[in-house]
């Protein structure tokens, strides 16, 4: 999947966000990962250099090819080792129960059918792994959410590479048969954002 003039745009300005506050919202969604962790539509790379030495190996899943490229330059730099790899949310290049983790941020607003990506988010899963996320969502307030509603029905979908703004990512998770842990509501630049920590409940019979 490639759009070409999204993605240099976004690596142009995605900058900006991180030195606002996005870095230490990326940090505080990865504290705490270890083993193999699989990370969903990559992007840039910008979570990178905040995955704890604790974690043995990503494998970073991007389809667009200009930020897939910029993930592996960033990839290079980061602490732990990083596997940058072509494929999508609805079609991970994993084995079932293959990761201890999986981190969607910032990617469940644009992906083409998010029930399907938190469905094979679930396969690639072990038992009791963790699902991490950092994800802006439509707010709570009815006049705000009808504006997000109209806006992204209108035009935001195309200037801004498939993103919704409306999406109830929360509920989605759940739906989804996440166990949800933790699940913080942050704004930030003008959005609500959930952060948190949901897991693959164990597999019957297990404690």
């Amino acid at each position: 999947m490639s759009r070409p003039l999204f993605a240099r745009v976004y690596e142009r300005f995605s900058q900006g966000a991180e030195q606002r506050g996005q870095a230490q919202l990326r940090a505080r969604a990865l504290a705490g990962l270890s083993g193999k962790v699989v990370e969903v539509g990559a992007g840039n790379g910008l979570n990178f250099a905040h995955y704890p030495a604790e974690v043995a190996e990503v494998v970073a899943v991007e389809p667009e090819p200009y930020l897939r490229e910029r993930a592996s330059e960033r990839a290079a730099a980061a602490p732990v080792p990083i596997n940058v790899v072509e494929g999508d949310a609805e079609h991970l290049p994993l084995g079932d129960g293959e990761a201890d983790a999986l981190v969607f941020s910032l990617v469940l607003c644009s992906v083409p059918d998010q029930a399907a990506a938190l469905a094979e988010a679930h396969r690639v899963l072990r038992p009791g792994g963790e699902l991490r996320f950092y994800e802006h969502v439509i707010s709570h307030k009815r006049g705000k959410a009808a504006l997000q509603r109209a806006f992204t029905a209108t035009i935001w979908k195309r200037i801004a590479g498939g993103c919704h703004m409306d999406r109830d990512t929360g509920r989605a998770i759940v739906d989804a048969g996440f166990e949800v842990n933790e699940m913080d509501r942050v704004p930030f630049q003008g959005l609500a954002h959930i952060l948190g920590v949901a897991r693959v409940p164990p597999a019957h019979g297990d404690h």
